[in-house]
């Protein structure tokens, strides 16, 4: 069993040697359409590729969310110039690297660790976007050169991030090795004109190719200058996002060599060390006799930490976090926990089974192609339609019972763990497929008694 370490929260702070060496400290999404490039970038930044599963492999598209932590450092000789003098490497780097340029001299110094949540660019993985978007504190808007913009997952890729407040994003013109210089220039006027009015209005557009790994040491300058760490509260009591749970045990372990379920999140607040007591929300959920539903929290305890390769002590806000507990592995498989809430026993939010939003609706459908015609209006909601709304990494069915105005009641067909004021993203079934057509903001909700 493991003890339980302690931590001085008040001596911490996401630039700590003790913390920026072992673990990133902010999540920066990659967006945009499919196929133009966000799974590259990820991959000559970090090292890492991020199509893992036989099915992305396949199809050479991310159908899952990807993840991926890098280390920034920038080379303390002033001479060394820019943007040369900004490297990546994995996280399994020192502190302290010599820089490589011939005959600096000086030493790269580590500045910043990254997580990145590399996003599915299809137009069917919408939702599994949304649900990554909640764990994000900036976002890269990956925009292909060689086709005209915006392209569909691109205008609804950034009207999510909008929806989940993402600020300093930074735009990428992939893929400019495959055309001519006045191409280039026409195509970064479409996307100065695409991103008028939106949040990443004035944002920088910086021209690369991943494949050949062009400009890279500039797009990692503009993420250590342009993407500040977010402000972080270690004194909270943890509130952590599961955006993924697996089995570690393999086939024919025997019974005495197994392992308790993992889980893997981004921690919004609070700090979890080892051999602490935590509860997962909302748990276990079932119908009772009476068809009400019924959740039975999971409690149990942190035996590990890691993010990719560093063994944890402890774990801060921001970052990607896998977390060993003593959970049955057959709960934790396959993702079965994804959108749950990690905390401590007792202080997690409420757990809704109905909920009362202030909503707003996009003007247009987006992320379909329109050839040449207007998109499709958006029409209201209506009394008795079932919607699908996204809350924090929770994606869960609703059912509206009842609509005035900008207000509206739905019943949800599951257990959510939420808290008033928190924003979600609401999907309509359109063509077979969940299409974005708008967000809202939580302002009341009925509760389960747990």
């Amino acid at each position: 069993m493991a003890d339980s370490i302690e931590v001085d929260t008040s001596k911490l702070t996401l630039n700590s040697p003790e913390v920026i060496v072992n673990q990133a400290t902010i999540n920066i999404g990659t967006i945009g359409h499919v196929a133009h490039g966000k799974s590259t970038l990820v991959k000559a930044i970090t090292g890492v590729h991020t199509i893992r599963f036989k099915t992305e492999l396949e199809r050479n598209i991310t159908i899952k969310l990807g993840y991926a932590n890098a280390k920034i450092y920038k080379c303390d000789n002033a001479e060394c110039p820019r943007p040369g003098c900004y490297k990546s490497f994995g996280s399994s780097k020192p502190a302290q690297v010599p820089c490589e340029r011939p005959g600096c001299g000086g030493t790269l110094q580590l500045v910043r660790h990254v997580s990145f949540v590399d996003c599915p660019g299809h137009d069917l993985l919408m939702s599994t976007m949304l649900s990554g978007a909640a764990v994000m504190d900036s976002a890269i808007l990956m925009v292909a050169a060689n086709e005209s913009c915006p392209q569909p997952q691109t205008a609804e890729h950034l009207a999510a991030v909008e929806i989940m407040r993402l600020q300093n994003l930074i735009i990428m013109q992939n893929k400019v090795d495959l055309i001519q210089e006045d191409q280039a220039l026409v195509h970064y006027g479409q996307i100065q004109d695409f991103v008028k009015g939106t949040v990443a209005e004035g944002s920088p557009i910086v021209p690369i190719s991943a494949q050949l790994k062009l400009n890279i040491d500039a797009v990692v300058e503009y993420i250590y200058k342009h993407i500040p760490v977010p402000v972080r509260d270690f004194s909270a009591d943890p509130h952590m996002i599961l955006i993924r749970s697996f089995d570690v045990n393999k086939p024919g372990y025997e019974v005495g060599n197994l392992e308790g379920g993992v889980v893997g999140g981004s921690i919004l607040r609070g700090v979890v060390k080892i051999g602490q007591d935590i509860e997962i929300r909302p748990g276990i959920v079932v119908r009772d006799n009476q068809n009400n539903l019924v959740s039975r929290p999971l409690l149990s305890r942190i035996m590990s930490l890691y993010t990719e390769s560093n063994k944890l002590q402890f774990a801060v806000p921001g970052g990607l976090i896998g977390v060993g507990t003593l959970i049955d592995p057959s709960l934790t498989r396959a993702d079965r926990l994804t959108g749950r809430v990690l905390g401590s026993v007792g202080t997690l939010p409420s757990l809704f089974v109905e909920i009362e939003i202030n909503f707003f609706l996009l003007r247009r459908l987006l992320g379909t192609k329109s050839e040449g015609k207007k998109q499709a209006k958006i029409e209201k909601l209506l009394k008795g339609e079932y919607l699908q709304v996204n809350i924090g990494a929770n994606k869960i069915g609703a059912r509206v019972t009842g609509v005035k105005a900008d207000l509206a009641r739905l019943l949800l067909n599951g257990v959510a763990c939420a808290e008033k004021g928190d924003n979600i993203a609401i999907s309509r079934r359109i063509d077979k497929y969940w299409r974005l057509i708008g967000w809202a903001k939580i302002e009341r909700g009925r509760a389960l008694d747990v």
